[in-house]
């Protein structure tokens, strides 16, 4: 928790700057949808070889190289003076994004199967405590100048490194990954997981990766241009920018740590899920009929502030219950395998959805938001009856 969270912070010094960024060089909301795909796109091929080195040969090392990678990232964001730079930032910084899965099997090791949710969760929490102090120590970074806030973010880095080869201790049971890499390795694994959930969609496990796949994408292409979406219709700068990512970060934090344990307690993790597909749809969907009330901050902000707090308390019910649930559909020794392929539909839909959105942006403002609720809106139909799938699967396995 403690290296994911400083791990967050490091990421959201940069990512809110971005689209201030991207615009000051003329890019317009199709150029900021693509510097959020090509994160997206290397994430898409690492996301299983992570799963898979990680398998293999533990969580911790996967962990520490992938950070290297981001560290790398930033130091190019800081020098960042042209497009193509920004683009080479994304896709370093994406290459080592793909230990998310990592991340999230190493919490499946080490809990047990009835409280994978709540740890989730509470791995969800750390990263959104990154998030919402993560964007206000970039806008703080920017008064040593257009460079301090990459900076910044790879000296924490770096930081965060030596604390995690130090103190994280390895989650994986080596001796079964010892066998797995000493028995014959069948060829193309991946591309069979993968051609399975896409070929299989019915099936337990893909309906899972559906519903994450098309839910994070969701959100995601929204994320990536709600930053342009208030500058123009807020009048929100990179000087405040921070402030509504950080926002949305301690209420992830809230309903993460607080809320999300006693609601799978009493809800269960299947009926949770849909309750936070339905959150999010709603705020997906109130979001574009937000407007200022000239004069009037408080009915300005008042009714955004509620829209927007939707999104969080969506993504806090729906994404650690999903995850879990697919950990206890799927056998130990393919745990890693499969959430790599759950990143891999995640980062095709990161690819997809904000090029997509930014392109509808440049048209119609209010367009990707209706989208993206009524996508989130079929997946409630997706995760139907997932609770008996997941205690037949625990069952075959004991």
């Amino acid at each position: 928790m403690v290296t994911a969270f400083m791990d967050m912070v490091g990421v959201l010094m940069v990512v809110p700057l971005l689209p201030f960024f991207a615009t000051e060089m003329d890019a317009g909301g199709l150029v900021v949808g693509l510097l959020v795909s090509s994160f997206s796109i290397a994430q898409l091929l690492m996301a299983p070889v992570w799963g898979r080195f990680s398998d293999h040969y533990g969580r911790r090392p996967a962990l520490i190289i992938g950070m290297t990678a981001a560290t790398i990232a930033y130091v190019i964001f800081a020098f960042a003076d042209s497009l193509w730079l920004l683009f080479l930032m994304r896709l370093v910084q994406g290459a080592g994004g793909g230990t998310v899965s990592v991340i999230q099997a190493y919490v499946a090791d080490a809990v047990e199967p009835k409280d994978r949710a709540k740890g989730l969760g509470w791995l969800s929490a750390a990263t959104n405590a990154g998030v919402a102090l993560g964007p206000l120590l970039g806008s703080w970074a920017l008064q040593f100048g257009r460079s301090g806030p990459g900076l910044s973010a790879a000296a924490l880095t770096l930081v965060t490194i030596g604390f995690a080869w130090k103190y994280l201790r390895e989650s994986r049971d080596m001796v079964e990954a010892a066998a797995i890499r000493a028995a014959p390795k069948p060829a193309g694994r991946t591309r069979e997981a993968v051609f399975r959930v896409a070929s299989h969609p019915a099936e337990p496990p893909s309906r899972l990766i559906w519903i994450y796949s098309i839910g994070i994408g969701a959100f995601q292409g929204i994320t990536a241009i709600l930053a342009l979406f208030l500058a123009d219709r807020f009048c929100v700068t990179e000087h405040t920018i921070g402030y509504f990512f950080a926002y949305i970060g301690v209420l992830s934090v809230v309903a993460r740590a607080l809320v999300l344990g006693r609601m799978v307690d009493h809800f269960g993790e299947a009926r949770l899920s849909r309750i936070g597909l339905a959150l999010l749809a709603l705020g997906l969907g109130l979001i574009p009929f937000m407007h200022p009330a000239y004069g009037n901050p408080f009915l300005t902000y008042v009714p955004l502030a509620l829209a927007v707090a939707l999104l969080p308390l969506g993504t806090a019910f729906t994404f650690p219950c999903v995850t879990a649930l697919l950990s206890r559909v799927v056998p130990s020794s393919e745990r890693g395998l499969y959430m790599g392929v759950q990143q891999t539909f995640g980062g095709a839909s990161r690819v997809i959805f904000p090029i997509v959105y930014g392109a509808m942006f440049d048209r119609w403002i209010e367009l990707p938001f209706l989208l993206g609720a009524a996508l989130v809106v079929f997946t409630i139909y997706l995760g139907r009856g997932m609770d008996r799938f997941a205690q037949q699967a625990e069952a075959k396995a004991s």
